[in-house]
């Protein structure tokens, strides 16, 4: 089935991500009670845990963090939020955490150079994992991820939650499945947030409370900076995918489900570090990338300085077919019919504090997410009942994670990039597929699909 005809056939489909909540609760409050572990006890790590705590009966018996006062904390807040009131054992290694076996699901929240190494790892300990985008730091790595979660027959979800945010499920069946947009011709995605990316520290010893050399694990060895850590390890190339990776992968991945589409037939990005050459971090501040797919083009653009052009719009997608505009965020989404300037669908998150009280005090907490990070825990328990394949599967995590790779590939390698999706390998470019694994460092191990 093609695109066309997916959207023309869709509308009469109901999804199991479609259904409202009160019908969730029911099936869920019905489920075995899990054993849950988390590595990563950062901000996200506990974000996507404390989501999961409300939606499901789960213990959470382990956490394990490099970070000693990151881990205690976190060990603190989930005694005060499980129902056992119990804090959960507290591990600095990993593997010594999935070693005792004892994990129904496992939570993964690490910076991205760790994902591929604890989700392997998690899967072979018989754990269902929800693991947080981009998957991979590397695209080896994913296909590894990929491999690893068939060969051990796995659940896997990815932290790509839009594909369950009630606004965006609305505005897609509402206005892209009723063909409100005609012939989608055009798509365009983008971040004009700052992302810390000016930021500026002089290195320093790491400090005693975290295990650095265990914290780089096998990413290259940099003298210790405080922006890496906690959070702003994103702008370092060593440990992520930048911006791109961070913010493109999550609406990248919102229109590859609202259009259905797949693997990108090539990727072509430029861009570079052009206003913060001063800055700590060395991930690109400028950088604009085409995704073409059969039949049209995703256009990626982030800037972080000035203003956005639509300031109602930030960090958004855009679909512009021959019969409206369909503008959409993590905020809102606006159809507009064509040569019209008012909205005539519109829809935004709501907030459930009637429900869960506690999200309003939650250190952190994007309120406008929780609904959604919620629906997405519920599809993952969903699809571990019926041991099925959730809404953003490992293989839609990979294809995302992997089309942003393949974009700052193209902008280190200066051209376009064209996927072989089948032979999962850049077509006729030698160097450019001596970059889909990078080198492990030290004692680690690079996974591939063979050795997991």
């Amino acid at each position: 089935m093609d695109r066309r005809q997916f959207l023309t056939t869709a509308a009469a489909v109901t999804t199991i991500a479609t259904l409202p909540r009160s019908t969730w609760a029911e099936d869920l409050l019905d489920i075995k009670p899990k054993r849950v572990g988390l590595i990563g006890c950062g901000w996200y790590g506990k974000c996507d845990l404390m989501r999961l705590i409300q939606v499901a009966p789960v213990e959470v018996v382990s956490i394990c963090d490099v970070d000693s006062q990151m881990r205690t904390g976190a060990a603190e807040l989930i005694a005060s939020r499980q129902k056992s009131g119990q804090q959960p054992r507290q591990f600095g290694d990993y593997r010594k955490m999935l070693a005792e076996k004892d994990l129904d699901i496992c939570l993964i929240g690490t910076p991205d150079h760790w994902h591929a190494l604890t989700m392997i790892e998690a899967c072979r300990a018989g754990a269902d994992v929800y693991v947080q985008k981009p998957i991979s730091r590397d695209i080896v790595e994913g296909q590894a991820m990929l491999a690893a979660a068939r060969k051990y027959d796995r659940v896997v979800q990815v932290g790509t939650q839009r594909r369950s945010t009630a606004h965006l499920i609305e505005a897609r069946d509402k206005v892209v499945r009723e063909g409100l947009l005609g012939t989608i011709g055009h798509a365009e995605v983008c971040c004009y947030y700052g992302m810390g990316r000016d930021r500026k520290a002089e290195n320093c010893p790491p400090p005693e409370y975290l295990d650095y050399e265990m914290w780089t694990g096998p990413a290259p060895k940099l003298p210790f900076n405080p922006v890496m850590h906690p959070r702003s390890w994103r702008m370092f190339d060593e440990f992520g995918n930048g911006i791109m990776g961070d913010m493109c992968i999550h609406m990248l991945d919102t229109v590859r489900w609202m259009l259905n589409l797949g693997w990108p037939n090539s990727v072509n990005s430029r861009g570079g570090t052009y206003v913060y050459q001063d800055a700590t971090g060395n991930v690109p501040d400028t950088q604009v990338a085409t995704f073409d797919f059969d039949e049209l083009d995703v256009v990626w653009t982030h800037r972080t300085y000035g203003d956005a052009p639509d300031r109602d719009y930030p960090w958004a997608l855009f679909l512009y077919g021959d019969k409206g505009t369909l503008k959409a965020s993590v905020n809102k989404y606006e159809y507009f019919p064509k040569g019209t300037r008012k909205a005539t669908l519109t829809g935004s998150p709501k907030t459930e504090w009637d429900k869960y009280p506690e999200d309003q005090h939650e250190k952190d907490l994007e309120q406008h997410v929780a609904a959604a990070n919620r629906a997405h825990q519920r599809n993952f328990l969903q699809a571990i009942e019926n041991r099925s394949r959730p809404v953003a599967d490992i293989e839609q995590g990979h294809i995302s994670t992997a089309s942003c790779i393949l974009a700052n590939l193209s902008l280190k390698l200066g051209r376009s990039l064209t996927w072989d999706a089948e032979q999962q390998q850049v077509a006729g470019d030698d160097e450019a597929n001596k970059l889909l694994a990078r080198t492990y460092r030290g004692e680690w191990t690079h996974p591939t699909p063979d050795n997991v």
